[in-house]
This record gives C-alpha cells, structure tokens and sequence, in this order.
C-alpha cells in the first residue's frame, strides 16, 4: 500500500528509481523517468544470442543503460538471489519501476524499495492480465485499450490500481503502431504517477472481471479462415511483430502480409467456402472466410523473398483453377 508522503535526507520530494525493463518497448519510458528523477538502478534480462551467429547480445534497455552509463544489473534469477537483492537495496531506491521486464517478482524483492514497485501494463486491468495484452485486445477486436499503473504484488498484474487512462486503437494499427502509442502513454502516466507518488490512492481491482492475454504461441498465427474476415483481420494485426500471419497451402507454408476486409457486393462469398481464391485484384488475392472475404497484398513462401500475392497465384495453378487455402483447426480453444 502507498505509504506517508515522502520524504528523502536532502529534503527533496522527488524519488530515486530504479528501472526494471529489457525489450525496446520499455526505453521511452526509461528515458520520460530520467528526464525527471534520479535512476539509481537498471536492471535488465541477461544477454542472449541473437542471430544465426547466435552472437551474445544485450536486450535493448540494458544496451541503452550502458551507454548511457547508468549503473546496470542483468540477475539470471531473482528468487533467493540474495546479492542482487543487497544491491538493490544498498542502491537507495525509494520506489522500483517494471516495464515489460520479462521475470515474476518474489514478495523478498517487492519488499525492498520503501515505496515498492510500480508497474506499467499496457491494458485497462483487471482486463488482459498477463504477458501479450497489447497483441490479444487486436485478435479480440478490442477498439479501446490503454495502460494502468498498478503496485505491484506477487500475483500476475493483480495488485491495486494507481491510474488508468484509455487509448482508442486506430482501425488500420497493428500491434507494432499500437506498442508505440501505449509507450508513449506509459512514459508519461508513469512520470506523473511518480510526481504524485506520496498521495496516489490503491484501488484493489475486481477479480471477477478479469481476462487474460497469455504470451503468443507460433499457433497464434496460424489463418482460421473459417472465421469471419474481420476476426481474420484483426488476428493478423495482434501477430503483426511475432509470430506473423502464417497460412498453409498442400501442406506448404506462406507468410501473409498486406491484409484488410473486403466489402464484396452479390452473392460471390456467400457461394464459395472459406479459403478458396476468390479472383486477383491488381497485384492482390481476395480470399473467401467463413463470413466475407479479406485481401492479401504479399506472400512469401518458405526460404523466399515476399512477392505480389497475385503473382505468386499465377505461378501455382492455370487460369481459372480452383485454389484453395488449407482449412487449419486450433488444437486449443
């Protein structure tokens, strides 16, 4: 719970921070608090291999502390680490900030800070608790989310709410336009949640109404044409950043990009069943749904480049072929 109104040794009212985040997602809202507070400590996930090389590299926030020569720490594990735990505390952080860190929080390290932990999350909880809530509102054709600073607990996103604020989700945004405007929304919430920090009052959340967005599996992916075009749509923009829209053709796969609802006129959808090719349209394919029909502008079949999905299209089958999509059935509701 919030405590009394804070007071540091020098007299200021402004905390010390330190910073937990690790993906690039997390660096504007490291930069909106060092612009205003003093960040005692970054810490980030390990180095990982990247690449075909599989070359040991930082993830961005730590690259970015480095460089700006803030002091850094990458714990393999927080769970009875009780060296990074001293660190943390002999750091003198008044008050600890999450953003997309990527580990759970056991309830010694919560502790530590006086003020405890803050964290931004990219939904308007108790709705989409968990790891991929920007991604899961798109595949759900959510047309409003936004982002919360809640206090941290040991749960996953179950502690009080500090603030909220709503941010309506552009027709045309996928989760990469979406991951942009909700950073920027979070950098500022939380500097302001920080400025207010002493008086902010803990609104426990109402369990009952929760939902979940658990993290993104290659199956996420995977086209259900039967479904309608819109949710065909709306599942290709929650996928756009990983794992991408995957469809299946004899069993090969192709990479979809490019895709938007088509407005068909007559009974030509109606007539047809869900994943045949409809007809091409300048460079693009109109493929039937289980209810109307979406447009792909590129396809890119395994180990090669993206092409015009017309024209890849052409290459498979005579003119005038029937050419179907393989039907794909999720092995999980």
């Amino acid at each position: 719970m919030i405590g009394p109104r804070l007071t540091l040794p020098n007299g200021s009212a402004r905390p010390r921070v330190a910073f937990f985040g690790s993906p690039a997602f997390a660096l504007p809202v490291l930069d909106a608090i060092r612009a205003e507070f003093e960040v005692v400590l970054v810490v980030a996930q390990p180095d990982k291999p990247v690449g075909r090389g599989l070359k040991l590299t930082p993830p961005p926030v730590a690259a970015h502390a480095a460089a700006l020569g803030l002091p850094l720490a990458q714990p393999r594990k927080l769970r009875g680490n009780a060296t990074f735990e001293a660190q943390l505390r002999e750091c003198g952080a008044d008050v600890a900030v999450t953003c997309a860190y990527g580990k759970i929080l056991p309830g010694s390290l919560l502790a530590v800070p006086r003020f405890g932990f803050l964290n931004t999350h990219t939904s308007l909880l108790p709705a989409y608790r968990g790891a991929a809530p920007i991604q899961w509102a798109l595949i759900r054709g959510e047309t409003v989310t936004g982002t919360t600073i809640m206090q941290t607990d040991e749960g996953m996103d179950t502690g009080p709410l500090l603030l909220q604020e709503a941010l309506p989700i552009a027709p045309d945004w996928t989760a990469l336009e979406l991951a942009d405007a909700l950073a920027t929304q979070a950098a500022r919430l939380i500097v302001s949640a920080l400025h207010d920090l002493p008086t902010l009052i803990p609104t426990a959340q109402d369990d009952s109404q929760a939902t979940h967005a658990p993290l993104l599996v290659k199956e996420d992916g995977f086209v259900r044409w039967q479904e309608s075009a819109q949710a065909v749509v709306n599942r290709h923009r929650g996928v756009a950043a990983w794992p991408q829209t995957t469809a299946f053709v004899g069993g090969s796969r192709l990479k979809l990009a490019g895709l938007s609802v088509v407005a068909e006129s007559g009974g030509e959808v109606d007539q047809t069943e869900a994943g045949q090719i409809l007809r091409a349209d300048g460079d693009a394919l109109i493929v039937a749904c289980g209810v109307g029909a979406v447009r792909i502008q590129t396809v890119q079949p395994e180990a090669r480049k993206p092409q015009a999905a017309a024209q890849w299209w052409q290459a498979q089958a005579a003119p005038g072929q029937p050419s179907h999509f393989d039907l794909w059935e999720p092995t999980q509701p």
